[in-house]
Order: structure tokens, then sequence, then C-alpha cells
């Protein structure tokens, strides 16, 4: 496969690895800065004397030698690497190295105990031939985990634990002495102990029951454990946060900007117990308008060096499963001390603006300030008054369930930075950013956290003005910082994977939707066309789901590329330290540097980085696997009904069907379908019947049937009724 080297930008300061890539894949041939510029696709001037640069020091470090006067080579060494096991569920895995331009095939035979996520060490062979590559791992040099979530069948004088992801070829032996007060059949938590050479399995011991398979706690918890995610605070912890002063004092008021007489409210989801921004809002004698977005000022109370830090920069965010919040901070701050609560006085961060009536920005402002919240409303709340225009808020939106009339200056403030929030937006959008508005699958959940019905969360132009203000405040202080060249915690999102593009564009024009993928610009315009025509269609959730596939993993780094997914050069997470500890250290390098402190150390803040990115990506899977453990417990109950779904996958073993009212996704083994033999077409990407020639694909309307719902696997297995013609 042809390497697309992505199309550097001048902002871009790191050629090193592009560099060590082009001359790693002809080890045999010598090339000058100007044959490397070209194949990465740079001719400005900038962009060549980082090239020139990366080429003296990975000469200086040993990795390429001067061939001749300006021609450089690899170094020749054995074809050993470092990098990453990526298992499939097939038992084989694939060597993940950044020095490779490809994955690298790993048998079962060659992994020598390696397990998904592994850090390993291998030796690559048949590099040179016409066969492809393969990969035997030579050492282990780091585990991904060792903690893993399981059930235990015992038997007489030892047991085993056997888990339910299918990347994990092997089951966990367990002593006699190690089962503890496991019973058999119990969910449970087990550390890998030992993996002897000529064994089979590796060895482990009992270090948690969890409960019965099936239970709601107990999956719940297996999916925190899994990924290594606590759910309690230790006693430590919560008594030091317990003992914080949390007073508002008059001697830290006069510390700060105040902001308390200035018209400040916050909108947020009906259900939030943390309120961590705040919107202030006036008009100046110059006809302009100042926006404050206020931010609960977290760093004044989670001090650097104490217990408290160090366990919200471990846990790094909160987890937000379908029936519960395991959050960053203990309660005495997230749901109280730090969050903005109405009527009640608050110490904030702020970045505050003055914007004309074109939404532009003539002037800002940033640092801690103490406000005052003079009202709170939920979503639907401020909803209404920007389609109404009114200030009543009727009894069936109300918070409180009984009508009321909102003060004219806050319907005159909603409104005006609604219209300000849009403009914001449009420029956006304009300047290419990419509109994902994805349905959200919500659970209405009755007293024993059973899910009794579905409903789909959508953005308005409420959720829209509280976000434009807040990637507003986030760029605004990204932006500070990084033009003064001071290191700082960037919220950092690549272009799209150029092959998963082309994949989306073969599946999609089966739809009849195209992507023009010729320039950056064209791809943005094109994915925000796309995603608009599907807007309604019953083909939507599953166009959504595979763009967003597309797109490169955000993530936090010192190294700013840009966000590309917003069409920011510079952005950051400031706006909710309650919950993202990336958020915590922006607020503490934003003070450090208006105090005058000098740039700090990048090395150590990108370690922080990766850290958070880690985390947040563990935190992203539990949510995920919550929701489906929620939509197999959801479709038990429903096992006689006949469901509308549309054909979300199709593979040789059968289709994947997403049912249209609730987005719970389920497969229908191929064997299942039977008024034809099927077999699978994989340039139709379809299944074609032997006998009728009849095609079921992605897109078509099918009835399903609940087979069997496994809340252990989370899995849902259909019957196929007939297809919808």
């Amino acid at each position: 496969m042809k390497k697309n080297f992505r199309k550097m930008t001048k902002k871009a300061k790191d050629f090193s690895a592009h560099v060590y890539k082009i001359l790693s894949k002809e080890p045999t041939k010598a090339f000058n800065y100007k044959q490397i510029a070209a194949i990465i696709e740079v001719n400005d001037t900038q962009s060549r004397n980082e090239i020139i640069k990366e080429l003296g020091i990975l000469k200086k470090a040993g990795k390429i030698e001067e061939t001749e006067r300006g021609k450089f080579k690899i170094v020749s060494k054995a074809e050993y690497y470092e990098g990453i096991v990526d298992m499939t569920s097939r038992k084989s895995g694939y060597f993940v190295c950044p020095e490779l331009e490809d994955d690298v095939y790993i048998p079962f035979i060659n992994l020598n105990h390696a397990l998904d996520g592994d850090k390993v060490k291998c030796y690559i062979y048949n590099r040179r031939s016409s066969r492809k590559p393969e990969a035997e791992v030579l050492e282990i040099l780091e585990r991904a985990k060792t903690e893993f979530v399981g059930v235990i069948d015992i038997q007489k004088n030892f047991g085993f634990v056997t888990t339910t992801n299918a990347k994990m070829y092997t089951d966990i032996f367990i002593p006699k002495n190690e089962i503890g007060a496991a019973e058999h059949g119990d969910v449970v938590l087990v550390s890998m102990v030992d993996w002897p050479k000529k064994a089979d399995s590796p060895f482990g011991k009992v270090i948690k029951v969890l409960g019965k398979p099936g239970e709601h706690n107990t999956e719940i918890h297996a999916i925190l454990a899994e990924y290594g995610l606590p759910y309690d605070f230790p006693i430590e912890v919560e008594a030091y946060a317990n003992q914080i002063d949390t007073s508002i004092t008059e001697e830290e008021i006069a510390k700060r900007r105040d902001m308390r007489n200035i018209l400040t409210f916050t909108i947020d989801p009906k259900d939030a117990k943390d309120f961590d921004d705040a919107l202030s809002f006036q008009v100046l004698p110059n006809g302009n308008y100042e926006i404050g977005v206020h931010i609960a000022d977290v760093s004044h109370y989670l001090q650097e060096g104490t217990i408290l830090d160090e366990e919200a920069y471990e846990r790094a965010t909160s987890v937000y499963l379908v029936d519960r919040v395991v959050p960053m901070l203990p309660e005495v701050l997230s749901n109280f001390a730090c969050s903005l609560r109405p009527h009640e006085e608050k110490y904030t961060f702020s970045a505050i603006f003055q914007l004309n009536n074109k939404a532009e920005v003539v002037d800002s402002w940033f640092g801690r300030t103490v406000i005052y919240s003079d009202q709170r409303f939920a979503y639907e709340e401020a909803q209404e008054i920007i389609e109404s225009k009114s200030d009543i808020i009727p009894a069936h939106i109300s918070l409180t369930g009984k009508e009321y009339h909102v003060p004219k200056p806050i319907v005159e403030a909603t409104l005006k930075m609604d219209e300000l929030a849009k403009i914001l937006r449009r420029k956006r959008m304009n300047a290419g950013a990419i509109s994902f508005d994805k349905v959200e699958v919500k659970f209405n959940l009755n007293e024993n956290a059973e899910p009794v019905g579905v409903y789909f969360k959508q953005s308005k132009d409420a959720n829209h003005l509280i976000e434009e203000f807040m990637l507003l405040a986030n760029r605004k202080v990204a932006e500070f910082i990084g033009k003064q060249k001071k290191t700082f915690v960037y919220r950092i999102h690549d272009e799209p994977n150029e092959d998963k593009l082309f994949g989306l564009q073969n599946v999609i024009s089966k739809f009849g939707y195209n992507l023009n993928l010729r320039s950056k610009q064209d791809i943005s315009t094109s994915l925000n066309k796309l995603l608009t025509e599907v807007q309604g269609k019953k083909e939507q959730n599953m166009v959504d789901t595979l763009t967003i596939r597309c797109m490169s993993k955000a993530a936090y780094s010192t190294n700013n590329i840009g966000h590309y997914g917003l069409a920011f050069d510079y952005y950051s997470h400031f706006t909710s330290p309650i919950r993202r500890y990336p958020d915590v250290m922006a607020h503490r390098l934003l003070q450090f540097y208006l105090d005058g402190g000098k740039s700090v150390s990048e090395e150590l803040f990108e370690e922080k980085c990766m850290h958070s990115s880690d985390r947040e990506n563990l935190a992203a899977k539990a949510e995920r696997d919550s929701i489906k453990y929620m939509q197999v417990k959801y479709m038990q109950d429903h096992k006689d009904q006949e469901f509308l779904g549309v054909v979300s996958g199709v593979t040789e073993w059968g289709i994947y069907v997403e049912i249209i009212e609730n987005k719970c996704e389920g497969m229908v083994r191929i064997r299942e379908i039977k008024d034809d033999y099927y077999t699978f077409d994989d340039k139709q990407y379809a299944l074609v019947g032997e006998v009728s020639k009849n095609l079921i694909q992605l897109g078509d309307e099918v009835y399903v049937k609940v087979k069997n719902a496994d809340l252990v696997k989370k899995q849902l297995d259909f019957h196929f009724v007939r297809e919808n013609k």
C-alpha cells in the first residue's frame, strides 16, 4: 500500500518521523532534502530548513549516515523493532510500530505470551522477499494490563477465569489457594501473577469478587474494573477533601476581579449536578457586548502535591455511565464548592470578551474572578426563550414544574448571545469545521436503574449557544499562550485518514452520496454536505458513525498541530476542570504565565498529556460498554416484538442490523436467513441469494426479532423475519 504523507503545514514543527519513515522504506537508497520535501509535499523555505535540521539531528543520533555531501540513508541494522500488539478476535495479531509503514501480521505461534496492547520487541522477517512480512515477539517490554474481569469456573483443585473480551485468547489459571471467597460462576477481578514459559495459560489470583453475572451492579462494576477505572474514593482522599476551607472570604475576593454585580446565569442539562461554567452579559457604553465565560476555579481548591491532586490526576476524567457518574473530584468539590449554583457567590477563572455586532473579538481579558449566578436554566428553558422570544417558561418545560416569568434583562441577554453564537458558528463552518451533531441514545431508567424507555438527545440552539462561547474561550486561551511560544496543554486533532475516507466513499456511494477528496477544504465541505443530507434518513446513524470513524482521535499534547474538526489553529480544554484534569493544567499554566512565569518543561507536560489522553480513551470505552449493556438489557424485555431495522454491516458470517426506533444493534447469522442460501460478496458488500440472486446490502430495511440477549457479553442476536420490500 502506498503511503500517503499528510501535507505538512508551516505550523507543524516535527518532521523527524516523516524523514525517518522515508529513509526506512528504501534502506539502500540515499536521499537529499529536496527529494524528501517533494515526497512530503512541502516547498516553503521554513519547511525545507526544518527537514535539513532533522537530517542533522538523525545523523548525530546515529540513525542515518551521510553517504555523500547532502545525501543521507538509513543506518543498516537488524530487523528488530519496538511497538504495540493489536490482537484480532482470531488468536492472531498485528505489530504496530511508528517506524514501519504498515502493521505487520503476528501468527498465534509467534505471540509468545504477548497480549493485546502489550509493548513488545519484535523480529520482522520476509521483509525483502515478495511475501508479506511477519513478526515474532521476542520480548514483552511492558504489559498493557495485568488485571482482567471474567467468570470463574471452579474445579476440585483449581479454577480458571474466562473473560468476555474477544481479543483475550487465553483463560487465566487460578491455583486453589488464590481463589479466595469466589464461588463457582462469580464475576471476578483477577490479577495475572506469572506466565511460565511452558504453560498454556497465565497464573493469576482473585483480587475482588464483583457479583453474579447479569446482575446490574455486577455488570456496571465489571465495566469499570475491565478498564481499571475506580468507582469510589479512598477514605483518606474523601477526608482530605472534606476538610478544605470552601468559604468565600473578603481577603480572597480582594485578589480577584469582582463580577458579582454583572448579570450572570448558567445553562445546563436538566439533570446536571455540577455546573462548571456560567455566562455573564452586559452592553458596554460603546455599543459592544461584554461576554464573560466563567469557569469553576477548581485549581484554587485543588493544590499541587496533595493526595487529592494525585487522585484527580490519576483519574484524569469523570466517567459518564448510563446510570451513574464516577467523578474525578469528590462530591464536596464537584457538586458544591466548585459548582456554580444559582444565588451563590463562587470563585471562578474567567475569559472575558468584548464582541461587536459581527461577533468579532475586539478585546479579551483572562484571570481569576468572583461571580454571583442570578439564574439557572435547563437547556429546554433557554431553548423556549430562543424559539418563543417570550419571557414565559411553560410548566411542562420549567425545572420547577410551574410556569414562571424570566426577568427581561436575562431574556434580552439570551437572545443577543444566541444571535452572536450563530455568527460564530457560521464563521467556523465557513473556515472548514465539521458539524457532528450525532444522535445520542439515552435511557429512561426506573428506580432500580432498569431501562424502561429509549429516547434520542439532539443539540438545539441553546446547546449551540453554550458550545460556541466555550469554544471561543478554549480557542482564545490557547492562542494567548501559543503566540507567546510557551509550553501549554493543547487539544489537538489531526486530519482524517485518507484510506478510511476512500472506504467511507465506497459505502455511501451505495446510498447515492459522494465525497470530494481533492483538498483539505473540499473534504470538510463535502463531509458537512453528507452529514446534512443524511439527517432524518434511515441510514443516518450508520453514516454518522462511519464518518466519525474516519476522523483521527483528538488528544492532548504540548505539540500544537491545530484542531482539524473545529478548524482552529489553536485550541485547548479550559472550560470543564470539574471533570477533566487537562483543564486544571490549563488553568494553572495560564495563571503562572499571567504572573510572569517562564515556559515550563515541555517533556513533563507531554507525559501528563499522554496520561490524560489514555484515561480519556478508557473512559470512552467504558461509557460505550455501559450503553451496549443497557441496550441489551432493554431488548431482553422485548423478545416477542418485531422491530424494523437497517442493515448496518455485512460480513461473511451474517449481517448487523440497527433497530430504527432505539438504535440497538445486533447480529443475524447467515444461516438464520431461510428464504435462500446466501453467500457474502465482498465486491458488492452484500449477501447474495444463490437461487434468487436477491441482494441484502447496507441500508436495506429488514424486520427482526430478538433471539438472544447476552448481558455478560453485551451482545444481541436477532432472528431474521423478512425484508421490508
